[in-house]
């Protein structure tokens, strides 16, 4: 089956944090299903599946996995129950609520590209957002650790020394949403819901939004909606449409959106208003490896969402991707060699194959493309350290390896600042 294709029965995969209201949302689904048939795949992290007793009483079509997280160590067992419910049949639509430390993406591509992908198709990812508590748990540092993950799995922990910041897996469970739910409305000031918003927006501002109390929501809002796009799990595609849409209010003399992109509403300066702003920033010559890791070392917390690809002096063949969320988590990886470092064959095939990619006929593609979300940020503050990163005329000149450079250069190797 194609990743696009109409047939198979569709899916609605519902993420977020731990109490941010996916049970209460899944039995409101089931409650109001008004004649449709929904079979229900419920993950939690205990040894005893709370969430499924939550929803005990809703028919026969619900499975429990237990003990563990479908995105990863639970992943043969979804494979095996959506395979079951598959041969049961007698269903209209799959819902998986998957546990508060679950990313979507893995549990996604097990419908696009997995084994499970014959006979569903992914049809809506959802993500639920606690109104009042969502910025605030971006702000926080606590982080989940292999000794985390042994006590509520046991035999189950990923590698060893592994620590996953909360804030990290709440912004993937928001970039990769097709829809975001705006839940516990009722609990939170309009301003607190207005700017949690804003922030929803800047991380993903193609997501179509919903504000909900205790998980009250229209079906048609989350099932059979159409709206996946195998897009929507890419990283770069996440990072692409943050930078365009920093862009855009760049672009923008108040910050706000573009006249005509359907967001009339949001006219206002939210800086002034909610005080979330996004900004991007690019270079066309490398960065200094000793000042842009300090950079890195030092943001301020007003900045709650950073990303993109970078071009370090010294690591010039290789693409490295950036991903930052809050004040604790701040990565630099390998993301893949540049497609000017490739063989001159290999080279103009991906030019061929990619007539978009920027490309100049000095440095190719190589360049530095950066987006900073954020609430209060000091943006011109920024912009100064950021190009203060940037090689100067007589450092362009210099040998790159008299730099001190901690920046990795093979594939699996991790640069992390806290």
């Amino acid at each position: 089956m194609s990743l696009t294709g109409e047939d198979g029965v569709p899916v609605t995969v519902l993420s977020g944090a731990l109490g941010a209201g996916k049970t209460t949302t899944l039995n409101h689904l089931l409650t109001n299903a008004d004649g449709r048939r929904l079979a229900v795949l419920v993950n939690d992290m205990g040894a005893v599946n709370v969430d499924a007793e939550l929803v005990e009483a809703r028919g026969d079509g619900i499975t429990e996995l237990s003990n563990g997280c479908i995105c990863c160590d639970l992943r043969d067992d979804l494979e095996v129950e959506v395979s079951r419910l598959a041969r049961r049949g007698g269903f209209d639509h799959l819902v998986v609520e998957s546990s508060g430390i679950s990313e979507p993406a893995p549990v996604a591509r097990l419908f696009t590209t997995g084994p499970a992908s014959a006979p569903y198709r992914l049809d809506t990812l959802a993500t639920v957002v606690d109104a009042a508590g969502f910025r605030s748990t971006l702000a926080d540092d606590e982080v989940v650790t292999t000794e985390d993950i042994r006590r509520t799995r046991p035999g189950q922990a990923e590698r060893e020394g592994e620590v996953r910041p909360l804030s990290d897996l709440l912004v993937a469970q928001v970039e990769c949403a097709d829809v975001l739910l705006v839940n516990k409305c009722d609990l939170a000031e309009a301003a607190t819901i207005a700017g949690t918003e804003r922030l929803l927006e800047a991380l993903n501002p193609e997501a179509r939004r919903y504000r909900t109390t205790r998980g009250q929501v229209d079906l048609d809002a989350v099932l059979d909606t159409g709206l996946f796009d195998h897009d929507t799990v890419s990283e770069t595609e996440s990072w692409k449409r943050a930078l365009e849409h920093a862009e855009a209010h760049e672009h923008d003399g108040d910050h706000g959106h573009a006249e005509g992109d359907g967001h009339a509403d949001h006219a206002h300066d939210p800086q002034s208003t909610y005080g979330v702003t996004s900004f991007p920033f690019r270079a066309d010559r490398p960065l200094h490896p000793e000042r842009f890791a300090s950079f890195l070392a030092d943001l301020p917390e007003s900045v709650i969402r950073s990303k993109g690809i970078v071009w370090v002096a010294g690591r010039d063949d290789l693409a490295l991707r950036y991903s930052g969320v809050g004040p604790s988590y701040r990565t630099v990886t390998v993301r893949g060699n540049w497609v000017a470092a490739l063989p001159e064959e290999r080279r103009e095939t991906q030019r061929r194959m990619r007539p978009d990619l920027p490309w100049d006929e000095e440095h190719g593609d190589r360049r530095t493309e950066l987006v900073f979300i954020g609430r209060g940020m000091d943006e011109t503050a920024l912009r100064e350290r950021l190009v203060d990163c940037v090689l100067t005329d007589a450092e362009m000149g210099a040998d790159p390896s008299t730099f001190e450079n901690p920046f990795p250069e093979t594939e699996g190797e991790e640069l992390a600042f806290e």
